[in-house]
């Protein structure tokens, strides 16, 4: 698998990627998160996985288990942590940390590297021995509230090392080594590899959305902390100069109990204009590709961001995008040369409008974002960097200096 790769970054990388994984034979390898679908997260480890196999990695995936009221407080840790204002109880810490004890007991946590996503599953190091541990945060702890921070600090000094997406996200009063990963999309995976443009056509003809006719999409899960009713208001601002459609396109993660209730919000806000078309998606990725290949403008408006792989597979599919000037996105877009930054809703609406009426200013954008995605955020080069990781801290006291 990982040769089919050598088109598009050379062979050279292929030999330097094989070289590298080669020292990791023999050992096991354990990823755990929340969900083994919906979310980023999930996504990458869904293409990773398979690649580094291809290479001989013994590489193995499990995800936390817990019920209702697990996720209900896990969601509120995941607002909190963006600035969100929760309220928590005593309780509230006591079911995350219940099921997580629970989880110790039966996810077999016997390997040589464990690699922790996200909060969800973080008191899982309650079971380190002496193999090594590694949590990775993929999201923006820059406004994080005290009490929960607080609470997750006491876990995350027990890793070995951490992983962020930009260094903003990085903590002065964490010891332990942290690095500095970007997160990656799969560039021959369904959602990105090219695709006829007769299928994009029916696609488009599916849905009812004219394909002629200008198109502004924002893929992604209904969440408040994407702001998909920023996005309507700003697509009704465009919609008073110039034609267009709206595609707000998404589903649901099997951790997240509140898309339910955001994508009610979202039809409302859509009162009745047919040019708003609210899609709520199973997990199909040809189907994502599509829309967003065959739309003129693809919107990132998050609140909050760690990093938008949506916003890196548009770019790699050379469409101009507009995204919220937060957290990592500021490190996947430079302003006015790969695409365009947005501190507002009006800001946004601005950038629709002249994205739409300059094409040649969006093509400019695009095809700089596209040859910017295959220079840092490919899966080649997120895989590469964590084989590197291991091995540094597998033999830190040798080459630290």
């Amino acid at each position: 698998m990982i040769d089919n790769y050598g088109s598009i970054i050379g062979e050279k990388e292929i030999i330097e990627l094989k070289s590298i994984a080669e020292k990791l034979k023999g050992k096991k390898i354990l990823n755990v998160n929340s969900t083994f679908k919906g979310g980023g997260v999930a996504e990458i480890l869904n293409k990773m996985i398979p690649i580094m196999e291809s290479m001989g990695i013994n590489i193995k995936w499990d995800i936390i288990k817990g019920d209702a009221d697990f996720y209900g407080v896990t969601k509120k840790f995941h607002n909190a942590l963006h600035g969100v204002k929760e309220n928590f109880s005593a309780e509230d810490f006591e079911i995350f940390l219940q099921t997580n004890n629970k989880n110790i007991e039966k996810i077999n946590l016997d390997a040589d590297i464990v690699f922790i996503h996200d909060p969800q599953p973080i008191a899982l190091v309650n079971a380190k021995k002496n193999n090594g541990w590694f949590w990775r945060c993929h999201i923006d702890l820059t406004n994080s509230d005290e009490k929960v921070y607080n609470f997750l600090k006491q876990f995350i000094s027990k890793y070995d090392a951490c992983v962020f997406s930009s260094p903003y996200f990085s903590k002065t009063d964490i010891e332990i080594p942290q690095y500095l990963i970007f997160p990656s999309i799969d560039p021959m995976s369904d959602k990105n590899k090219e695709l006829d443009d007769k299928l994009i056509e029916k696609v488009f003809f599916d849905f009812n959305i004219d394909i002629k006719r200008p198109i502004i999409t924002q893929i992604s899960r209904f969440d408040r902390l994407k702001d998909p009713i920023g996005v309507i208001k700003a697509y009704k601002m465009v919609k008073r100069h110039v034609d267009c459609q709206l595609v707000l396109a998404g589903g649901g993660a099997d951790d997240d109990p509140e898309g339910a209730k955001v994508y009610e919000e979202v039809l409302e806000e859509k009162k009745d204009d047919p040019d708003i078309h609210i899609l709520m998606l199973a997990q199909n990725d040809i189907l994502i590709n599509a829309l967003q290949r065959g739309s003129t403008v693809i919107l990132q408006k998050s609140l909050k961001e760690g990093f938008g792989l949506t916003i890196s597979e548009a770019l790699w599919k050379k469409k101009p995008v507009i995204a919220s000037n937060v957290g990592g996105i500021r490190y996947q877009i430079t302003h006015k040369y790969n695409g365009l930054l947005s501190n507002s809703i009006e800001g946004t609406a601005h950038y629709i409008k002249q994205l739409i009426e300059n094409p040649e200013y969006a093509a400019y954008l695009a095809l700089n974002g596209r040859n910017h995605v295959k220079e840092n955020f490919l899966i080649t080069r997120h895989i590469k960097e964590y084989m590197l990781m291991f091995l540094t801290e597998k033999n830190k006291d040798v080459i630290y200096f």
